[in-house]
């Protein structure tokens, strides 16, 4: 009855702000802006390895050659009903983190890991008991790191966060904008694997206080109960592939950094001669006439970051300085992530078959590879 009631109620609002909203999102839905989004990645990375600033992030020296890690993001946690992206993946993400944590794996949580924009923190709390709980296994090794998105910019600013995060872990844990696990060398050489959600320069969602509380309180919860969306990059091909580029582009003007994001929904793993490998398939997909594989391969060569146009001319030849994990609730119900493991860094795909989740390696390069490269410009 009162569902009913609500709904009847909700109609004419609906129909009265639906348009405007729309007109509105658009409007402040600009593309990236290449000097913010190169300025706010370099400010947070400055702050973690020159100016440490514990709301911020944070620097490990951790050895990624002795050590497993997994790096998921995007799992958008919600409450298992029909809006919830991540309730058809579930089992995969279990599944791919009890393994992990037998590896005695650390396990790097890039963010948007719950859905705030959708549910509140009870709601969350109250459907996520299962992922709640193989997490806390991480917590418990001291092995798991927490980072924000734009969707749980609840963990950054609300009062009560730490309350939250002591009730479901057991003990209140910090939440970071970053980290940076730094893997030195013997020839005390080192290279910085700097790891974000991938949202700045998002003048909405990273710009400054009062929007940052805005997107979180007010205009999320708004297109929820308006059952619209805003032209972000997980939304928009064009968007995100433009995103992926420019996060590429930073990476590539850095000094020994690996940048690894999420928040475009769209895996980007390449070793060295990936994209000539993609090409190779591509002509072989021809060949075949293979209509299907060709249009695949065609958006994974458009999208690769080296296919992006630099405009500087004294920038270094193309490096593997860039890799996006992918995220936690395709439509198919699989997962994706980078994970670094037995002297590889590995792009892993955990889905159905026949019923049963299993891991399936989609790319991967040696460290030692990664490391030659790095220390050869």
């Amino acid at each position: 009855m009162f569902q009913r009631f609500f709904q009847i109620l909700k109609s004419p609002i609906v129909f009265v702000l639906r348009k405007p909203t729309i007109w509105f999102s658009k409007k402040i839905s600009s593309s990236p802006d290449k000097e913010y989004v190169f300025k706010r990645l370099t400010e947070i990375y400055k702050d973690i390895t020159q100016n440490p600033k514990p709301e911020e992030g944070a620097l490990y020296n951790l050895d990624m050659r002795g050590n497993s890690f997994i790096i998921l993001s995007d799992v958008h946690k919600g409450n298992r009903k029909g809006r919830d992206e991540f309730r058809h993946a579930e089992n995969n993400y279990l599944s791919a983190l009890e393994h992990y944590n037998e590896k005695g794996s650390f396990y790097i949580n890039l963010g948007d890991s719950e859905e705030f924009w959708k549910f509140n923190i009870f709601s969350i709390m109250q459907h996520n008991k299962k992922t709640f709980e193989v997490e806390k296994k991480f917590v418990k090794r001291n092995a798991f790191f927490k980072i924000y998105g734009n969707h749980d910019l609840f963990w950054k600013i609300d009062p009560f966060a730490n309350m939250y995060l002591r009730e479901i872990y057991d003990k209140a844990i910090n939440i970071y904008g970053g980290i940076v696990v730094r893997v030195k060398y013997q020839d005390g050489r080192h290279i910085d694997v700097f790891c974000t959600h991938g949202h700045q320069g998002d003048k909405r969602s990273d710009g400054n206080k009062f929007s940052i509380w805005f997107v979180a309180y007010i205009w999320g919860p708004l297109q929820s109960f308006l059952d619209i969306n805003i032209n972000t990059p997980a939304l928009s091909q064009k968007e995100k592939t433009l995103h992926n580029k420019l996060m590429y582009e930073w990476s590539q003007q850095q000094e020994n950094v690996v940048l690894v994001t999420g928040h475009t929904h769209q895996p980007i793993f390449h070793s060295y001669s990936h994209i000539q490998q993609l090409r190779a398939q591509l002509e072989e997909a021809k060949k075949a006439e293979n209509v299907d594989k060709v249009a695949e391969l065609e958006e994974k060569i458009k999208r690769h970051p080296s296919q992006c146009t630099l405009g500087v001319a004294d920038l270094p030849k193309y490096k593997p300085t860039y890799f996006n994990t992918g995220c936690c609730c395709y439509s198919d119900n699989s997962i994706s992530g980078i994970e670094i493991a037995d002297g590889f860094v590995r792009l892993v795909r955990w889905g159905d078959e026949e019923g049963v989740s299993k891991r399936e390696v989609l790319e991967e390069l040696p460290m030692n590879e990664l490391k030659d490269m790095f220390m050869d410009r």
